[in-house]
């Protein structure tokens, strides 16, 4: 189902995501998301699946976690409105990295590649726009990740560098 809310542009422009857009390239965008609900307890992405498009969450609350080698899973964060996922598979073409599954019904808006590219051929400086929030919100989270594996290691010298 196609996007059409007319409270979507504001919800889409508070996101890190959209943030800096134009009001023609946040339109061109918007017409190009589609809506997607899932039910809590559903699967919305799985780690080592093939992925093509991203995430946008506008409700509900999403679980990603990982697999280690032991085959146990390892919670990663916790997803709520706002926030996006699944950009890294957009940028680097590669399988899924974690997978992310409603906690409660959830309600998110999907860009595909195929579209992103529409719109670097249609509007290059929103497309640029977007790929420099998206680098931002990949930086915060390296960030956290960092700051989470200094805690964890606390003052230990044997620590690898970083």
């Amino acid at each position: 189902m196609v996007v059409s809310a007319p409270d979507l542009k504001t919800f889409l422009l508070a996101t890190p995501f959209f943030g800096g857009l134009s009001d023609p390239g946040l339109d061109f965008l918007v017409s190009m998301l589609v809506e997607r609900r899932f039910d809590a307890g559903a699967t919305v992405v799985t780690e080592g699946e093939p992925g093509r498009s991203m995430f946008i969450v506008e409700s509900g609350r999403l679980a990603v976690s990982k697999r280690v080698n032991a085959g146990s899973v390892v919670p990663i964060s916790v997803l709520q409105p706002g926030d996006f996922f699944g950009e890294m598979t957009l940028i680097e073409m590669q399988n899924r990295s974690a997978t992310v599954v409603a906690e409660e019904p959830t309600l998110l808006y999907e860009l595909t590649a195929q579209n992103l590219y529409a719109c670097y051929k249609a509007d290059i400086h929103a497309y640029v726009m977007v790929l420099q929030n998206i680098n931002r919100e990949l930086c915060r989270r390296l960030r956290r990740a960092d700051d989470r594996f200094a805690g964890r290691h606390g003052h230990d010298e044997r620590a690898p560098p970083v």
